[in-house]
């Protein structure tokens, strides 16, 4: 069964997650946006909260959902123990550039204080790219 999923940092085609975790399973790629507010955390990679305003990203069609347990680790979200979770996985409206809706997609959210905790950088543009000096 395919499975949708919205992202904007480091699982985006060209960023350095794509081609380990993601490449191998995409059937599909559309640029799209997501209600929300994007930060970029000093740790090298964003966070996107459900704030108001839109994030900017790519809306990746996966030849199966198996692919979410390898997904979650990364993103340290632990489904049994979410207040322990670095990220919430949510299943959320993805919009065409347009602002029309395209699908409904997985998509990885932070809560606002721990950005706050994180000293988390707002992007108010809502596109994260990875910084020159981060490997």
């Amino acid at each position: 069964m395919v499975c949708q999923l919205f992202v904007y940092g480091t699982l985006k085609p060209g960023e350095r997650a794509f081609q380990p975790l993601c490449q191998a399973y995409v059937v599909g790629r559309v640029d799209a946006i997501s209600p929300g507010r994007l930060y970029h955390l000093p740790l090298g990679y964003p966070a996107l909260t459900l704030e108001a305003g839109w994030v900017q990203g790519v809306l990746l069609t996966l030849s199966t959902s198996t692919i979410l347990p390898q997904l979650d680790e990364f993103e340290d979200y632990y489904p049994n123990h979410p207040q322990d979770s670095q990220y919430q996985r949510l299943y959320r409206w993805v919009y065409r550039l347009d602002r029309t809706p395209l699908a409904q997609a997985w998509i990885y959210v932070m809560a606002k204080d721990r950005v706050d905790q994180l000293r988390g950088q707002w992007l108010p543009r809502g596109v994260w790219t990875r910084p020159k000096n981060c490997g």
